[in-house]
């Protein structure tokens, strides 16, 4: 009997340390991307601007890491709603500005260090992602108690 109960808290305990709770994902991926757009940020003062004099693409390149660092910030405002406020909205607002990041910057991203510009279509999709983040979050004001 011992043994069967020294299983059963070695299995919990296992669960416990492996589970990663959604406020917490949202402050890992918020502060991720915020600590990747602050490198970013760095590498095109300090590199693309030497590289590219094409102001353009260091245009481009300064949305990506803005729209990035914005939405890092939103991400981490997610965790933190998340530690209180129990609307599934919260967490649909996280997945829209992750989604936006991704397509937004990371498509911004991809055309300045590619050149290749088909892939521009996926910028305003995670425009729109963003935008309905924020609604999502406006819709947690009205709804929250």
């Amino acid at each position: 009997m011992f043994l069967n109960t020294q299983i059963i808290s070695n299995n919990y305990y296992k669960k416990d340390v492996l589970r990663l709770d959604k406020k917490n994902l949202w402050l890992i991926l918020g502060a991720f991307n915020a600590a990747f757009a602050v490198l970013a940020g760095a590498y095109g003062a300090h590199l693309i601007d030497v590289g590219h004099p094409d102001s353009a693409i260091l245009l481009t390149f300064q949305k990506a890491v803005r729209y990035q660092m914005y939405h890092a910030f939103a991400l981490i405002i997610v965790a933190l709603l998340a530690n209180t406020i129990k609307l599934k909205m919260v967490d649909i607002s996280g997945w829209l500005f992750l989604s936006g990041i991704i397509l937004f910057s990371g498509s911004l991203y991809f055309i300045v260090f590619t050149g290749i510009q088909w892939i521009e279509f996926l910028a305003p999709i995670g425009g729109f992602a963003f935008t309905f983040g924020w609604l999502g979050l406006m819709y947690v004001g009205f709804k929250n108690k």
